[in-house]
């Protein structure tokens, strides 16, 4: 039961990795950027003010003070879903999966120039191997890359760069006594009324025209699963490990989720490399967990 928070931002990092068949889905049926985000924002109002209600009803207040930091928090969530979107939607999703990974990298020099976190030989061993695992198991380095728009590699890079600060930022918010659900509360209000003058409303409509209860229900996973529930226990995770820590597990997570995802839904078989890849990454997180265990006594 000590050990259980370790598991927050690996659930998470799986959460996120099922976000490209949504984007991907949404795309093909004529929903596209901003309207998606708007959806994905607006929708996740709901399971968070229902955390909220069932939590402390008084995580709904806020101090004026704290209003910059949340919006530093939304800028770099749309600015982390503006740029993954792109990138899943014009470079592999293996790819878009092993640019988001590099965060950690971020995330290490952030924290310790902004919290003074220690950059130890353990935490950068642990992260090369799950970056080399991801690299691998995505199966990136058999494929093709010739062809691939520089754009996209672009985005990549930059979710993984939103991402590290929104994490620096979560972690400030957090330590001023900020609740995880009070954070996304705001940022999700924030977002969805400024998406607002750029959503197509026609766009959802045609979709949910369709068929609108499965629409209705989909839209609703999408937003639980790909959003409402990985910032949640991201963010959690803070309170219990150091930022560099949680996102080495969320980003070695991630792929592993694409490849599970790729295998169930699209019967995309993993090859050698792959998963020597998977048996790196969970190597690397084992390790990591024993240290993060040592750093962190319950």
């Amino acid at each position: 039961m000590k050990k259980l928070y370790l598991i927050l931002p690996i659930l998470a990092g799986l959460m996120f990795g099922s976000s490209g068949i949504f984007v991907r889905t949404l795309t093909q049926n004529g929903i596209y950027q901003t309207t998606l985000l708007f959806l994905r924002f607006s929708l996740a109002i709901i399971p968070i003010a229902i955390a909220i209600i069932l939590t402390d009803r008084k995580l709904f207040k806020a101090e004026l003070k704290d209003i910059p930091l949340f919006l530093v928090c939304a800028i770099c969530m749309v600015g982390l879903n503006l740029c993954y979107n792109e990138s899943m939607n014009t470079v592999p999703l293996s790819l878009a999966a092993v640019l988001l990974s590099i965060a950690p990298i971020y995330v290490l020099i952030f924290a310790y120039v902004l919290f003074r976190e220690k950059i130890t030989s353990k935490k950068v061993i642990c992260m090369v191997l799950a970056i080399l695992g991801c690299v691998l198991m995505t199966g990136v380095l058999e494929s093709d890359l010739s062809s691939i728009p520089l754009f996209g590699i672009l985005s990549g890079i930059g979710a993984g760069l939103f991402w590290a600060i929104y994490l620096m930022a979560s972690k400030k918010s957090i330590e001023d006594g900020n609740h995880t659900y009070t954070i996304l509360i705001y940022c999700t209000v924030f977002l969805s009324l400024a998406l607002i003058p750029f959503t197509d409303f026609n766009q959802i409509g045609n979709f949910v025209g369709i068929d609108p209860l499965p629409a209705v229900i989909f839209l609703i996973i999408h937003s639980t699963f790909s959003f409402a529930l990985p910032y949640i226990f991201s963010t959690v995770s803070l309170k219990y490990m150091d930022s560099g820590t949680s996102s080495i597990f969320l980003s070695g997570a991630e792929p592993f989720a694409a490849l599970i995802f790729g295998l169930l839904i699209y019967s995309e078989i993993p090859s050698l490399l792959m998963f020597c890849g998977f048996l790196l990454t969970v190597g690397a997180m084992t390790i990591l967990s024993r240290v993060g265990s040592d750093e962190n006594p319950a």
